[in-house]
């Protein structure tokens, strides 16, 4: 299901090291253990959950998950509509989640364009004038360079011949083109589009992503929430957002068969361990017990040689599983793991119950996995073979 969604388009411009923000972020939005939590008549619903979350200047990131993921919630933080219960949010050097609400009106009208699925213009001004209301709004340059630099947006989005009609006398695709126009009219750096294709029909779409796209060549970060599988694959990176909980993107990679309720069960019963370098982490002839993902760092597989040395059998990084023969067969393990002498890792564990709790509920993720289990066994014992 997630096969190629987490590829990177292009490469990300990073701030240097050397050359963080004020407040210790190293990109320009960075969520540190954000967590929201709604009180309805039901009682306290958790939209979102412990958020980590860094994107960088010009990434183009799809936010993915399914309704009342938390996808809304997590775009709310990060423009300041909302504040979160607990945790902070930083935007380059500022502080979102302490500003007062006048402060944040101010910030988000200078730092971030939001781009709505139904448009949201206003009926009774023209598209110019709609282009112009966020440079009003934040006394953004000169009345004249307001006209100006609204009619360059709209030629920008080859809107510019219909710039004095009301948003009523053009098409759906026409009234998104704007509202991007109206996003970017205090040239913020941050772009967060929340559905901005989902009213339109595919020729649209397209044409609207193909803007987006211009505009992150162009240096701008943008965030888009999607529904749409092609689209999602043609942005720097995905995150999948599943009960209010990032899924780890290794983790969708490694398992791409599995469905968001599923990556969402795996995140929710996961335990995350991190290895210092060379650390063991399985031995060989011990019983197997758990099921590992590699979620960074990477490790060598390798197997006791009979004269007391080993055997290196394997090397495998992030987006990879391993510990999955013995589970299957039941015994104890084949050969042993540990963590890269140079980077160490961090994997995500679950546990035999667990693991075969997963495979009961994939069958596809289960075929994958027998077979990959089928090809490392032989692996290792044809290196077993030609090292006697």
């Amino acid at each position: 299901m997630f096969k190629g969604w987490f590829r990177r388009r292009a490469t990300v411009t990073a701030t240097p090291s050397n050359s963080t923000y004020r407040h210790g972020n190293d990109t320009l939005i960075e969520l540190r253990n954000v967590t929201k939590v709604f009180e309805t008549a039901a009682g306290p619903f958790t939209a979102l959950d412990n958020i980590m979350l860094n994107v960088d200047r010009g990434e183009f990131v799809a936010i993915i998950g399914k309704s009342g993921s938390g996808k809304s919630t997590l775009m709310n933080m990060i423009s300041g509509i909302d504040r979160p219960t607990s945790g902070e949010v930083f935007i380059g050097d500022t502080a979102v989640h302490t500003l007062n609400e006048s402060e944040m009106a101010v910030w988000r009208g200078r730092n971030v364009g939001i781009v709505f699925q139904f448009f949201q213009l206003l009926p009774a001004l023209s598209l110019v004038e709609n282009v112009m209301l966020p440079m009003d709004f934040c006394n953004m340059f000169t009345p004249r360079e307001r006209r100006e630099r609204a009619m360059m947006l709209l030629d920008q989005v080859g809107m510019a011949d219909q710039a004095h009609k009301l948003p009523s006398a053009i098409s759906g695709g026409q009234q998104q083109r704007v509202a991007i126009a109206r996003a970017l009219a205090n040239d913020p750096p941050i772009i967060l589009a929340d559905e901005p294709t989902g009213n339109l029909d595919s020729k649209t779409a397209q044409q609207v992503f193909t803007l987006f796209e211009k505009l992150v060549d162009q240096g701008k970060t943008i965030l888009m929430v999607t529904h749409d599988s092609d689209m999602a694959r043609r942005v720097s990176r995905a995150v999948i957002i599943a009960d209010g909980r990032i899924v780890n993107e290794y983790v969708a990679q490694a398992l791409p068969a599995l469905t968001l309720d599923q990556l969402g069960w795996v995140m929710r019963h996961a335990d995350i361990r991190t290895y210092a370098p060379g650390a063991v982490i399985i031995e060989q002839g011990s019983p197997a017990d758990n099921f590992y993902i590699i979620t960074r760092g990477d490790v060598e597989v390798f197997i006791e040689h009979p004269d007391g040395g080993e055997i290196i059998v394997n090397h495998l990084s992030t987006g990879s599983y391993f510990g999955e023969i013995g589970l299957l067969r039941q015994g104890r393990r084949t050969a042993g793991v540990r963590a890269g002498f140079a980077t160490g890792c961090e994997v995500a564990v679950l546990d035999q119950h667990e693991f075969h709790t997963l495979l009961a509920e994939s069958e596809a993720t289960r075929n994958t996995i027998e077979r990959v289990a089928r090809e490392r066994h032989s692996q290792t014992q044809a290196a077993a073979h030609d090292d006697m």
